[in-house]
């Protein structure tokens, strides 16, 4: 079973048991949160009549919060004596895919 969700702007692939990073959420470790999947399927024959449910519900534990890799913009015109370097870190949050809900 597996789904496509969306969140933060972006669209994930997801299977239960997947641990992904994701766009911060405001969501304390450890709490449960529900992502309305934009597609689904089923690999099992019972679930053909649910296979590719618009109305799945994908439930996922936040597992911890954490900051991305470190990019370095740098900028500069030539002939003009102009440079500028600024950082920056993404805020991700860490979650666990615990099941997909078919219906």
């Amino acid at each position: 079973m597996y789904a496509i969700i969306e969140t933060g702007g972006k669209q994930y692939w997801v299977v239960p048991g997947e641990i992904l990073q994701i766009e911060k959420l405001p969501a304390e470790k450890g709490a449960e949160v529900t992502f309305k999947a934009l597609w689904s399927a089923s690999q099992e024959e019972k679930d053909a009549a649910l296979n590719k449910s618009p109305s799945a519900k994908v439930t996922a534990k936040v597992i911890r919060h954490l900051k991305g890799p470190k990019v370095i913009v740098f900028r500069k015109k030539t002939k003009k004596a102009y440079e500028r370097s600024i950082g920056h870190r993404q805020e991700l949050t860490e979650i666990e895919v615990k099941e997909i809900q078919l219906a």
